[in-house]
């Protein structure tokens, strides 16, 4: 019985920038190669729902949010360094 429960990934952008862009791409790809399986991942634009920043504490874009497992982590960037990102997330070896 497996007691990992999947990563829950929140990422904040504001419109189609080219750091936006390429925040997502580094997740998907980051995803696909180190979190098969083990995650859920929401993207928020934050052009469409402008109120979510505040309410979210975003301070700037892109920023990556782990809300699961606790405690929360955010990433803030376009998340090209993978390594980086996968220690604060704290996944991996």
């Amino acid at each position: 019985m497996s007691q990992t429960k999947p990563l829950k990934l929140t990422l904040y952008v504001a419109g189609q920038t080219p750091k936006s862009i390429a925040a997502i791409q580094n997740l998907e790809r980051l995803v696909a190669e180190s979190l098969p399986g083990a995650y859920e991942v929401e993207l928020v634009d934050l052009r469409e729902q402008p109120h979510l920043a505040r309410e979210h504490n975003i301070v700037a874009i892109p920023t990556l949010v782990r809300s699961l497992p606790v405690p929360v982590q955010k990433i803030i960037g376009d998340l090209s360094d993978q390594e980086k990102v996968l220690v604060h997330l704290k996944v991996g070896n």
